[in-house]
């Protein structure tokens, strides 16, 4: 008789407690290649570890990242110490990472390198062939999986900005082994037999390097080098990076990247327009009224009529100056009346014979000079006397000499 049925909590709650206590699970080692490696926003990384025919999920806390002596990349060979763990309500196992230990690339990353290196030695990474992307273009074909999240933003950012460009969606698989080969027949028809495409667009969304692969193969690497239409590559996030992204005429970082950058905003084209439009309006204007008031200074009428009021202004003006200069010269003369008074004045005052006529007389000896000094005069001098009414002769009987002041 089996046994009695059971949860399934019950079940993955005793498998937990298995690979808890085994004593090999609790502290193992495994070797394997870094795939779909994860860095989350919390600290803790998530990746697989693979190996030619299997693969185990691997955990990796914040903390023990900390203690890494190396740097966790994807394609690289590892050794990942740690412990089998069980996810109870998923019933999902994975390797909880302790430590880990470099050992080398993993076959997809020297597969990579080798292709590069060799493709950038027959100068298809060189800028000089790479092709500008038209700046008006009509059509644009999109090469990716036709029920993907990168052809929905895609269609989504270039329906937004432009409503003039028509949308080619060439399907095709972007992950598998064939899914290479669609890629590179798809560009190589594009350019047989679609003369109207201006722009093609192939990528995928992100995901491990295994999940990308196609672009890295060496197929789509000499379609995209040989087309004639410029291509864009977007492909995953803006960390990943492809051989498609190396040949390619604009490496996107995203898919949305991708068609932000292959058409122009027709909104803002139209803003600008309609700007320059109103400013060609407004200087259109401005010219016109330029050579309508030219043509109105030709006409000898209006010339005639311009010239009489011109000559009415300066006539005003003129009479203006003549009225303020008769006003200047009238209080110049006020003034040169006032000062000549008090000159005059001052004159009247200094005159000999003014002071004469107070009563005072003026003494000179025989020769005529002026005594001023009784001092030096001599007795029976003769001397004369002029009054302010006539003269008198008279002589010197005696002398009082006084102090000098």
């Amino acid at each position: 008789m089996g046994l009695k049925p059971i949860k399934v909590s019950q079940l993955n709650s005793y498998i937990k407690r298995i690979l808890q206590t085994d004593p090999i699970l609790g502290n193992v080692s495994v070797i394997g290649e870094v795939s779909n490696l994860k860095f989350h926003g919390s600290g803790h990384v998530y990746f697989s570890l693979k190996d030619e025919s299997s693969k185990i999920n691997c955990f990796l806390a914040a903390g023990n990242l900390a203690k890494l002596t190396c740097d966790l990349q994807e394609g690289m060979e590892i050794t990942a110490n740690g412990y089998i763990y069980l996810y109870e309500r998923g019933g999902s196992y994975s390797l909880n990472v302790r430590d880990i230990e470099a050992a080398g690339q993993g076959d997809l990353a020297i597969a990579f390198e080798k292709l590069k290196k060799k493709l950038d030695a027959e100068g298809m990474f060189d800028p000089a062939h790479k092709k500008d992307l038209p700046a008006f273009p009509k059509k644009i074909a999109v090469v990716t999986s036709e029920t993907g999240a990168a052809v929905r933003d895609i269609l989504k950012i270039i329906k937004k900005k432009n409503d003039y460009v028509d949308i080619l969606i060439y399907p095709v698989l972007v992950q598998g082994p064939n899914a290479a080969g669609e890629i590179s027949a798809a560009i190589d028809d594009l350019n047989e037999n679609h003369r109207d495409v201006d722009v093609i667009i192939t990528g995928r969304g992100g995901g491990s390097m295994e999940e990308l692969w196609a672009f890295n193969e060496e197929i789509v690497a000499r379609s995209i080098y040989s087309s004639r239409i410029p291509v864009i590559s977007a492909v995953g996030h803006e960390t990943d990076f492809t051989i498609a992204d190396f040949v390619a005429d604009l490496r996107a970082e995203t898919p949305t990247a991708a068609a932000e950058r292959a058409v122009p905003d027709t909104g803002q084209l139209r803003e600008y327009l309609d700007s320059a439009a109103e400013q060609m309006k407004r200087d259109l204007k401005r010219l016109v009224d330029n050579r309508r008031q030219q043509l109105r200074l030709s006409d000898p009428e209006q010339f005639r009529r311009d010239i009489q009021g011109r000559i009415v202004l300066e006539q005003l003006r003129i009479d203006n100056m003549r009225s303020a200069m008769e006003e200047n010269l009238k209080g110049m003369m006020t003034g040169y009346k006032a000062r000549l008074s008090i000159l005059k004045e001052f004159l009247d005052t200094a005159d000999p014979k003014s002071i004469l006529a107070k009563g005072y007389s003026v003494v000179t000896d025989e020769k005529g000079a002026i005594v001023k000094d009784a001092g030096a005069l001599k007795v029976g001098q003769k001397i004369n006397i002029e009054a302010a009414r006539g003269q008198a002769e008279g002589q010197i009987t005696r002398i009082q000499k006084g102090e000098k002041r």
